[in-house]
Formats: C-alpha cells, structure tokens, sequence
C-alpha cells in the first residue's frame, strides 16, 4: 500500500503480544504469508521456547512468544480467539490465497464493504486476521469462497 492508502487506517493503541504453540513455526508462516520480517534475534530461553520475538510488518509492529501456561498463557484453541487482528494488504487477494495455500482457515471470504476490499482468516495458530486492502471493483467468485 502506499503511504497515502495506509493513512486512512489509524495508528494501534497498544501493541498486539501473540502466544502461540508453535512460535518458530509461526514466525515462519508471518514471513511467508504476510511478509513480516524478525527485528532481531527471537529470545529463546532454557528450554528450547521463545520467549520474545518481534515481527516488523509493513503497517506496524507485532510481539510474539511460545505458550507459558504455568504463567496462564495459552495460545487461542480453535474456535475460541477473542481478538481479531487488522492487518492492511496491498492485495487481499493475493494475501488471502497464499494464507489459505499455507495452511490457513478462511472465514470470510473476499467482499468490498466500508471502502475496502477485505476478508477474514484463521492462522494455522489460532489468532484471526481481518485483511484489509484498496478497493478493486471485481467480484467474488462464489465458489472460491467455500473457505479452506
């Protein structure tokens, strides 16, 4: 997206801190899906977890780390996330199509409402993504809307 179309999208209040089960994993389905690039090295602690990782993405920032559940930290079970994540794309189509090729659970498929052209996806990890790019004017094929 270019600087103008980002504009539109207000900056977060607060920095999204993802627990995951399998962080390495998922540190490598966020690079390929949706470009996302590691700011450093992951912290990874005795036993082999990662405790802190930090995914740079083109419109801001996201904090990663391994489950901890003797801290109550769990990564979401399917089916029960309580947070969607927005995330703006030059190309829903595009993002949306390599999520799902990549293991991902599309929930909403591709519609243009509220000025964008956007779509709903589960992560192979739990957390939901809200892609949110330019309006195109092209329609969505039906059948290519029956998710996974």
């Amino acid at each position: 997206m270019t600087a103008t179309d980002t504009e539109v999208f207000p900056r977060a209040g607060a920095l999204p801190y993802l627990i995951v089960g399998r962080a390495r994993s998922a540190i490598d389905w966020y690079r390929q899906v949706f470009g996302a690039r590691l700011a450093g090295d992951p912290v990874v602690l005795e036993d082999g977890r990662i405790g802190h990782a930090e995914l740079v993405f083109p419109t801001g920032m996201v904090y990663l780390a391994e489950e901890f559940p003797e801290m109550g930290l769990s990564a979401p079970e399917a089916g029960a996330t309580s947070v969607s994540l927005m995330l703006p794309v030059d190309d829903t189509d595009a993002v949306l199509t390599k999520a799902r090729d990549a293991g991902g659970t599309v929930e909403r498929w591709i519609a243009e409402s509220h000025g964008h052209r956007n779509a709903t996806l589960l992560d192979p990890f739990g957390h939901r993504w809200l892609l949110v790019g330019p309006l195109t004017g092209r329609r969505q094929d039906a059948a290519a809307g029956t998710g996974r």
